[in-house]
């Protein structure tokens, strides 16, 4: 038996220390230092065998032939869309989410939907059989064609993938598997690793595609170290409240697509349904136009999406005024009314500012600045923006207002959706008019507002 090694890891960063120390060393987050053992050595070193089995040798990058790997649709639209387009043979894809927002449910939908051309294996460690099984008749699914394993043991399910051979395989979860290999309890870090690992290296030798499932923490990470982000091909989060119908799911990694594509899902009583034209998700009906309110055009991986951005400005009570901000980074919010205040002379010192951007979504692109400015000014002034408006742009701290990336596809969307006026960068003009569309293209601020106090 080889003698047992200890070590702390840090589930922020992935670091480690040979000793525990209430600050991790390498990125300074407190508290996040787990107890890790393992093993000093492993007889032959099997547990870190290369991918590619001996060792290969040197060879230049021109000689190798680049082959681009078939994909294979999960039947699932919206799901295939944030994949990058669906599964790759070899890829090993993790999907995060808070408990009971759906992770199961469209993962054993689109196994329904695989194995009528594929063969599929669902590995389930938190629930029965029967759990499943009675899930998948409540959903209304057609299961003759899924394969089903109950069974937390790596080393068992390993086995039965080598034997089984299925085209994709889904671990239901990552964390309640263990590892003969770790004497740790299963959910730790160290039989996350080491469970991680194999399955990755199982992957990328046989093309097996593996999905698994993962916990969230209280802060909405991965539960475990941020290393097993690294380790995998691509990283899916469930966004949304889990008491709203509606699901979004993320990537904010994908070796093999774009990263931050998104996917817009309706939870029914059959399952998770996929939303053609998301962007009614997160406009408001009003009966009538009402202020601080303004409709951006976001770019959400390869899909134009329309928000619309909610602003509530009040007097304040208090010697220090609140700015909250809830769907949007709430560090530019003060940088924002900064901005107003020395280059457009509207002062906010005295005033609580709320921003919301509506439906649940979470707009993390600068883009949006012009937008939320422009909804602070029109609940500060209590009069609503033009009907038909949208807009976007990035704001500098100059006042400048600065392009954003595929304005084009933006600005048909939103005539796609009944729009008739676009506030946009100067450097974000069409140069071919688009039909139904006027433009008003604005370089700085101030510039912005004194072309809305012309209508």
């Amino acid at each position: 038996m080889a003698k047992q090694k200890t070590r702390y890891v840090c589930n922020e960063c992935g670091g480690d220390t040979p000793k525990w120390e209430g600050k991790c060393p390498h990125c300074g987050a407190w508290n996040t230092l787990q107890e890790m053992r393992e093993p000093a050595s492993a007889p032959g070193g099997h547990r870190f065998a290369p991918l590619a089995g001996a060792s290969a040798p040197v060879r230049r990058l021109s000689d190798i032939e680049a082959r681009e790997l078939p994909r294979q649709p999960s039947g699932i639209p919206e799901f295939d869309r944030v994949l990058g387009g669906g599964l790759v043979p070899g890829a090993v894809v993790l999907i995060g989410g808070d408990p009971g927002i759906g992770k199961s449910t469209l993962l054993l939908q689109a196994m329904v939907s695989l194995s009528s051309a594929h063969k599929v294996l669902y590995v389930t460690g938190e629930e029965s059989a029967e759990q499943v099984a009675l899930r998948a008749h409540r959903l209304e699914l057609a299961t003759a064609g899924v394969d089903l394993l109950a069974e937390i043991h790596l080393e068992t399910i390993t086995a039965t993938l080598m034997a089984e051979r299925p085209v994709v395989a889904v671990i239901d979860s990552i964390q309640t598997l263990y590892s003969d290999e770790s004497t740790a309890a299963p959910g730790s870090v160290s039989q996350v690793r080491e469970c991680a690992a194999q399955l990755t290296r199982l992957a990328k030798q046989t093309g097996i595609t593996i999905i698994l499932i993962g916990h969230v923490t209280k802060d909405g990470a991965l539960a475990g170290p941020r290393v097993l982000e690294h380790m995998v091909d691509t990283v899916l989060y469930f966004e949304g409240d889990t008491h709203s119908a509606h699901r979004l799911v993320r990537a904010i990694k994908n070796r093999f697509g774009a990263v931050n594509e998104l996917g817009v899902f309706a939870m029914t009583d059959r399952g998770l349904r996929g939303v053609n034209n998301p962007s009614a998700l997160f406009l408001s009906q009003h009966a009538q136009d009402v202020p601080g309110s303004c409709v951006m055009a976001t770019q959400e991986g390869t899909r134009p999406l329309l928000v619309e951005i909610q602003a509530l400005v009040d007097t304040a009570h208090v010697p220090n005024p609140r700015r909250l901000s809830v769907g949007l980074e709430g560090t530019r919010l003060a940088m924002l009314l900064a901005v107003l205040h020395r280059h457009a002379g509207i002062v906010t010192f005295d005033q609580d500012v709320f921003v919301n951007a509506v439906g649940g979504v979470k707009i993390t692109e600068p883009a949006a600045d012009l937008a939320v400015l422009l909804a602070i000014l029109s609940s500060l002034r209590g009069k609503p923006l033009p009907a038909g408006l949208v807009v976007f742009g990035e704001v500098g701290l100059a006042g400048e207002i600065r392009p954003a990336p595929r304005g084009q596809e933006r600005l048909k969307e939103a005539a796609k959706l009944g729009f008739g006026i676009a506030l946009v960068p100067k450097a974000n003009a069409p140069r071919q008019p688009i039909e139904g569309l006027e433009i008003w293209a604005v370089d700085r601020i101030e510039a912005a507002i004194a072309r809305l106090k012309q209508v």
